[in-house]
């Protein structure tokens, strides 16, 4: 996706096609900043390969971000670690892959998420007994009637139709969980994307975030553009 000093790459995190496509967006397209969807506590994470005392949550940090929040977070990470063990490939890759070729090219570098304990803080309030529900009821449909569990090839990025069908699938099932995930965090990175492109109206700016993500951030700039 692109507009004007603006390319926005749409990525898996566990996809190695990703880490192709961000190194191409790089070789093909120039970039003077690579924005990325992470958060500076994300970033020092991703960075670090052995996690030390200071790096574990603690009790008063799950009294800070929530019990749900939490758990959210745990059970995430870990399912997600599995589904990179399958395809070979480690959670977060396409985003260590943007800041490597951001770092050898002498690129800056620019954190565009939001703060990952403010975001776990709002699903703990808003994550309701419904959507929990709904998750067991998803799990239980998801090992017992596999045909109605949309299809795809974990190695490669979704396609653009795979992509909005899962996501409005989640809008319905998961409206609170959407909103704090997705649709809070889209207008976060694509206000900040946006004043980094008005600050530096002459550098070209290459944003790697996930593919879920892309197209409405690029509506909420393009709409922020025409006010502007």
């Amino acid at each position: 996706m692109k507009f004007k000093n603006l390319i926005i790459v749409g990525t898996s995190h566990i996809a190695k096609q990703s880490m192709r496509e961000v190194e191409e967006a790089v070789s093909n397209n120039k970039p003077d900043i690579i924005a990325i969807e992470l958060d500076r506590r994300r970033f020092i994470a991703l960075m670090h390969k052995k996690k030390g005392k200071k790096d574990r949550i603690r009790l008063r940090d799950i009294r800070r971000i929530g019990v749900k929040g939490y758990l959210f977070s745990l059970i995430g990470g870990y399912i997600q670690k599995k589904l990179g063990k399958i395809v070979g490939v480690v959670p977060g890759s396409d985003m260590k892959k943007a800041i490597k070729l951001a770092k050898k090219n002498n690129l800056q570098i620019a954190l565009i998420d939001q703060d990952i304990e403010v975001t776990l803080k709002k699903f703990s309030k808003s994550f309701t007994w419904r959507e929990k529900w709904h998750i067991v009821a998803d799990i239980f449909k998801g090992i017992f009637f596999r045909k109605n569990v949309v299809q795809f090839d974990l190695s490669k990025v979704p396609d653009e139709q795979v992509i909005k069908k899962m996501m409005k699938e989640v809008k319905v099932r998961y409206p609170n969980l959407y909103r704090v995930l997705v649709t809070e965090r889209n207008k976060i990175m694509a206000v900040n994307l946006f004043k980094i492109m008005k600050e530096h109206p002459d550098k070209k700016i290459l944003a790697v975030v996930g593919a879920g993500h892309a197209e409405d951030m690029m509506k909420i700039i393009e709409g922020k553009h025409r006010l502007y």
